[in-house]
């Protein structure tokens, strides 16, 4: 079993590796960071540089972790994609990272985050970054 994590560059997804190491230290496990990309995408700000991604697996490595890194391309829907990552790496447990998103813009652009959150047949813990304000 592994502990699923999903990273972006920004202070939410910080906050969700943070959280994806301190669980699988405490699990035992070993943690999947994932990066994804929209297939065919130009320019994507979710896409983590490579040195980035290789930092993320190296700190949980220094706490004692197992990790691996892997950026899925994803097609029609980035939350569908990660939750058949999840499956198919047996996670005990998927971690996000929320950022603060007004009421229009939740209701305009949906939230990847909140379909993970009511869609994965496991469980899912969600965080935000420090000094963030719901």
């Amino acid at each position: 079993m592994s502990i699923v994590v999903g990273f972006v560059p920004t202070p939410a997804g910080e906050a969700a590796l943070k959280a994806g190491i301190a669980e699988a230290r405490l699990r035992n496990e070993d943690l999947l960071i994932v990066n994804s990309a929209r297939e065919g995408a130009l320019v994507d700000k979710s896409v983590a540089p490579e040195e980035l991604l290789e930092q993320a697996a190296r700190r949980a490595t220094e706490a004692g972790v197992q990790a691996s890194v892997i950026q899925p391309p994803y097609q029609h829907d980035l939350a569908d994609e990660f939750l058949d990552v999840a499956r198919d790496a047996n996670a005990s447990l998927i971690v996000i990272g929320l950022r603060h998103r007004t009421q229009v813009g939740k209701f305009i652009l949906g939230s990847h985050a909140q379909r993970i959150l009511m869609q994965a047949d496991r469980p899912v813990l969600a965080v935000k970054a420090d000094g963030g304000n719901f």
